[in-house]
């Protein structure tokens, strides 16, 4: 568990119990399990079951998956039993809201962002999400949504007064989250790409670092 005033931590992205391990012992209380099949880090349902009865009871469990129908989410939902689900794709606030009240959990909405109109419109979600995430819009051509390794303008977050909670990602890893939570005072931070040395590797070491870094960053006064 963080230390009182230290953000919430969230490793995203883990397919292995080494990995998933480090992020418990690190203390990240939440860890992430993607389920969408264009990505690397993307799981088979009793793969994901396995880890997530790995890591209950020690850290919150987050499903991402992007545009997922009900069928879909239905069938996460009773295989991996997630604490929360995060939404990565194109979903509206009505669909958004319609999720969160068929399957009764949290929702965390994803944005990827690059300009201060787009962050703004983050207010649309007001009552239909728990929490936003901010993420670096994808590269041109990008076949992800997000663990793409870039970043956005942190300053686009610095005076943010959002309805709901939020959480940054994009481009983050051990030596520049420090300065990101500095910037953007952001109560969660996320990170998939940042903690890998090849897509969809993840590396205790580095886990263990990022994890280290953000408990020992100190906002400004």
């Amino acid at each position: 568990m963080a230390p009182r005033g230290s953000p919430i931590v969230k490793i995203c992205g883990l397919s292995t119990e080494d990995t998933l391990d480090a992020a418990l012992d690190a203390g990240a209380e939440r860890v992430g399990f993607v389920f969408f099949p264009r990505s690397p880090r993307h799981l088979a349902l009793a793969r994901a079951a396995a880890l997530a009865a790995r890591a209950r009871g020690r850290a919150a469990i987050v499903a991402l998956t992007v545009d997922a129908d009900d069928a879909a989410l239905g069938e996460i939902v009773a295989a991996v039993a997630p604490d929360m689900l995060q939404l990565h794709g194109r979903e509206a606030p009505e669909r958004a809201a319609a999720v969160r009240a068929r399957f009764g959990r949290p929702v965390i909405k994803a944005l990827g962002v690059s300009t201060a109109a787009e962050v703004a419109g983050a207010a649309a979600y007001r009552g239909s999400v728990d929490e936003i995430l901010f993420d670096a819009k994808p590269p041109e051509g990008s076949a992800l949504p997000g663990g793409n390794g870039v970043s956005f303008d942190w300053r686009l977050l610095a005076a943010l007064d959002l309805p709901v909670p939020f959480m940054l990602s994009g481009g983050l890893g051990p030596c520049n989250v420090g300065e990101a939570l500095r910037v953007t005072r952001a109560p969660a931070v996320d990170v998939s790409s940042g903690v890998e040395t090849a897509p969809g590797v993840k590396s205790p070491e580095l886990i263990a670092a990022f994890v280290g870094a953000a408990r020992g960053a100190t906002p400004p006064p």
